[in-house]
């Protein structure tokens, strides 16, 4: 197992984006099915953002301190997800507006992806030495253990709470 972080976080990436296309591939009437995958969104959201507020980005914003807007607007990005995340974990899935916040979550998540695949992880990549980022992907794995899996969880808690203090 690699322990780069940007592999890792890849990986997760892929996990989400496979999560994504069950949510979009199950019928209208197949309520229970969708709850059910916007449960693992919502547990590989929560779990993927905490590594990366708590482990990824501080270490790229110390180290790189060049990419410091795009951290911030990461950052930010986050936010937007987590409050939907929230307000998804509260929500019944016959609830009329179920379907359109899961898309409105999956269309933000993948521009967030997307942006970080094409432009930043490049951009890190090219100014991290490999041991770097082997030690950062090293302590995302052991973040990952103490992670929160819901998004009302008090580390998760605790990301919308300081982006909206901040």
């Amino acid at each position: 197992m690699s322990t780069d972080a940007i592999v890792l976080l890849k990986q997760d990436h892929k996990e989400i984006r496979k999560l994504f296309r069950e949510f979009d591939q199950t019928g209208k009437t197949a309520v229970k099915t969708k709850g059910k995958i916007v449960d693992r969104i919502l547990e590989a959201l929560t779990v993927h953002t905490y590594l990366e507020n708590e482990c990824m980005y501080p270490s790229v914003r110390e180290l790189l301190p060049d990419l410091e807007e795009e951290v911030l607007e990461s950052y930010e990005e986050h936010h937007v997800a987590d409050v939907l995340c929230m307000e998804l974990a509260a929500m019944s899935p016959d609830n009329e507006r179920f379907d359109a916040k899961t898309t409105v979550l999956i269309e933000n998540v993948t521009h967030h992806i997307d942006e970080e695949e094409q432009d930043w992880f490049p951009k890190v990549r090219a100014g991290l030495s490999r041991k770097q980022l082997q030690e950062i992907g090293a302590r995302m794995i052991e973040l990952r253990a103490k992670a929160p899996r819901k998004p009302y969880q008090p580390g998760a808690v605790k990301k919308v709470a300081d982006a909206i203090l901040s």
